[in-house]
């Protein structure tokens, strides 16, 4: 049972239930999970990270069924079709999961390795199903699919590093480098739909910063994913709700600095009136805040963004001065702004063209980001999709299909088992598996999950409080031959960034052989 006391036979579209009564009889049948297209279909850019499976696979591909999940469905398909007549349901199946394979859903699923950087139409995973079992498919599609969001947020949060990135090498000397870590922080758990969305997208945020207010995310990373060690940071700040419980601002600001202005801390500035409070209420703390000696941040939460963070750049040079560094921008002396509202991925290249023509160094400005980074966003971004692609009938004949739609190209999906191969400069490429069902050397494609069994940990060290999916099962993968273990999240995110900055921003991943296959196949569903 899973959260909601939801049976595991129910974690799909109520369609899915009805193909396995569709489906022609088959020996096998193989199905992949793709993005489609680049992020915001940006042509100057098809990289995504790969982020997210291990999730999914442990908390729920990994569940075990009951036959108690069984009867609830068959309670429930009673009265699901139109009418709140009797739906049709695989029941014959339900039963041999829970009788047969011992509870576990009877696939093998391959998944790229968590972090991995690679180009639109790299495929995900793949998804292989074999005998009567055959029809269920692309059962868990819907749950597999579900990756569209750590991918989306985790590229997402790395195009935005870019940006940041590309900033600092202009206006940042190399000793500063150090705070391009926390240049873009997470402050999206309030927008979220729910605990979990907080920490699937919190986490693929976490690949690329150190910085977020989501705790949730921070320590579901370093206790479950990094063997307890820490993966994120934040600083005390205030609210407008602090803010305006004292009778004046200048009380509120100075209560903040006699508590943590030894620190690095932030202070909302625009409870009332932005410019009046950066014209006189920081000047009249300015000396409380110098004897303190820690760095400030000033946080405007309202109005243009752009206006925003330069009205505060230019008050706190103003108050505090600055020095020009070696690349010739000025570095405010102990104080800084962060905006935290309104910001975009769009957003971030306007106020960092700003401050930069301005003459301020990039890392006088961190953001937060919100809704923009976990909320505003869907699976039509990336335009994610799962599709069967291959399939050995019962009487041994084997076939590649595709879709390839005639009133949308960007919707062809790809034919045939597939593998993943790096070529000669390290870019992973889409070929197809050979004839024999043996993968390529080299292939990037790992089992994750095969009838029941997982990825051990990686993690040297784990937290008593938690054991972990499949820590007291014997159903967990060897980490020996092709079978693998899930890498630490410290290795996952240095994978992200020396895999991202390794491949060129544009790139056909799509090899010879396999469009060759894609013509030959394309000729003959045409018939």
């Amino acid at each position: 049972m899973t959260p909601f006391n939801i049976p595991m036979s129910v974690l799909t579209d109520s369609y899915k239930i009805t193909h396995p009564f569709i489906y022609p009889n088959a020996q096998k049948m193989v199905a992949y999970g793709e993005m489609r297209q680049a992020y915001d279909k940006d042509p100057s850019d098809n990289r995504f990270v790969f982020y997210g499976i291990r999730y999914i696979i442990e908390h729920h591909i990994a569940k075990k069924w009951t036959m108690q999940d069984v009867d609830q469905a068959e309670v429930f398909f009673a009265t699901h079709n139109a009418g709140f007549t009797e739906f049709p349901f695989p029941k014959d199946l339900f039963h041999k999961i829970v009788n047969d394979h011992d509870g576990y859903f009877p696939v093998r699923i391959e998944a790229l390795p968590e972090g991995t950087a690679c180009h639109a139409h790299v495929p995900a995973f793949q998804i292989i199903a074999e005998g009567e079992m055959s029809r269920l498919v692309t059962y868990l599609e819907t749950l597999l699919t579900m990756i569209w969001y750590p991918i989306t947020v985790a590229t997402l949060s790395r195009r935005s590093r870019d940006l940041i990135q590309a900033a600092y090498d202009k206006s940042v000397d190399p000793d500063g480098f150090w705070s391009l870590e926390s240049r873009l922080h997470d402050f999206g758990f309030r927008g979220c739909t729910s605990v979990e969305q907080s920490v699937i997208g919190g986490t693929a945020h976490l690949l690329n910063f150190t910085g977020t207010d989501t705790m949730s995310a921070a320590f579901y990373a370093q206790f479950e994913l990094n063997g307890g060690d820490p993966v994120a940071s934040s600083i005390p700040a205030s609210e407008h709700s602090v803010m305006t419980a004292f009778r004046t601002e200048k009380e509120a600001m100075e209560a903040m600095i006699k508590v943590f202005g030894a620190g690095v801390f932030a202070c909302v500035m625009d409870s009332y009136d932005y410019q009046r409070a950066l014209d006189t209420v920081l000047p009249s703390v300015a000396s409380f805040k110098l004897q303190k000696g820690g760095f400030l941040v000033l946080r405007p939460d309202s109005g243009d963004i752009v206006e925003a963070v330069m009205m505060g750049l230019r008050a706190a040079e103003k108050v505090f001065g600055y020095d020009v560094n070696q690349k010739g921008y000025k570095v405010i002396r102990g104080c800084g702004v962060i905006q935290g509202d309104g910001v975009s991925y769009k957003g971030l290249i306007q106020v960092l063209d700003a401050v930069l023509a301005a003459g301020y160094s990039a890392q006088n400005c961190a953001f937060g980001m919100g809704g923009g980074l976990l909320q505003k966003l869907s699976r039509d971004t990336m335009s994610f999709a799962t599709k069967l692609c291959h399939i050995v009938y019962a009487d041994g004949t084997r076939r590649d299909v595709m879709k390839f739609p005639k009133s949308d190209a960007d919707k062809i999906s790809l034919p045939g088992i597939l593998d993943v191969v790096r070529n000669e400069r390290g870019i992973p490429v889409v070929y197809p598996r050979a004839e024999d069902d043996v993968p390529r050397k080299g292939n990037m494609l790992q089992v994750v999950y095969d009838h029941g069994k997982v990825p051990l940990s990686a993690t040297s060290t784990k937290s008593p409080l938690f054991a972990g999916p499949g820590s007291d099962a014997p159903n967990v993968l060897s980490t020996t031959g092709s079978l693998h273990a899930w890498p630490k999240f410290s290795d996952i995110k240095h994978r992200v960034q020396t895999e991202w900055e390794s491949l060129p921003k544009v790139f056909d991943p799509i090899s010879k052989e396999l469009r060759e296959k894609i013509k030959t196949v394309m000729a003959q569903q045409a018939l």
